[in-house]
């Protein structure tokens, strides 16, 4: 198969029949010139895929960039938020411990207050003693609360 002159059989024929038949030579021509246009085509698609693919890859980047703000945005607001509920919590423990104080008071005042002291709950382990004799607020009313509930109760704590 190999020519002598070192070329195998059908580069031999190209090479032959470029020179024996112009009609050949021609659709050669021609076909080299597609394919050349074929390849640059596709190099323009390829290209423009990778612009494409570019152009995606920095719109991703953006969008990240306004999801991170927000996010941080989001969680700065959510430990606010929380050291917020946290103080909440805290003074609903404090608020419901000194409504419960009250509540004794009232009803031993309504209920059977002879002596001017009573005993009641300190909210942690024990009881303690509170002597009203000694206010002159309680001492005034005649053991009369109505007044007491008509006074607001302010913000504060003991």
């Amino acid at each position: 198969m190999n020519s002598p002159n070192g070329n195998s059989s059908g580069s031999a024929r190209i090479q032959n029949s470029g020179s024996d038949d112009p009609l050949l030579d021609q659709r050669k021509q021609k076909r080299m010139l597609s394919n050349r246009e074929s390849a640059r085509r596709s190099r323009m698609r390829k290209q423009k895929h990778v612009d494409d693919l570019m152009a995606q890859i920095n719109r991703h980047k953006v969008d990240n960039k306004e999801i991170i703000t927000t996010l941080k945005l989001t969680s700065q607001q959510f430990v606010q938020v929380e050291a917020e509920n946290y103080i909440l919590r805290a003074q609903i423990g404090e608020l419901s411990q000194r409504l419960n104080s009250l509540d004794e008071i009232i009803s031993f005042m309504n209920y059977g207050g002879t002596s001017n002291s009573i005993c009641m709950s300190n909210g942690k382990s024990g009881m303690i003693e509170v002597d009203f004799g000694q206010y002159e607020f309680f001492n005034n009313q005649g053991g009369n609360m109505m007044y007491m509930n008509q006074q607001p109760i302010m913000h504060g704590f003991c």
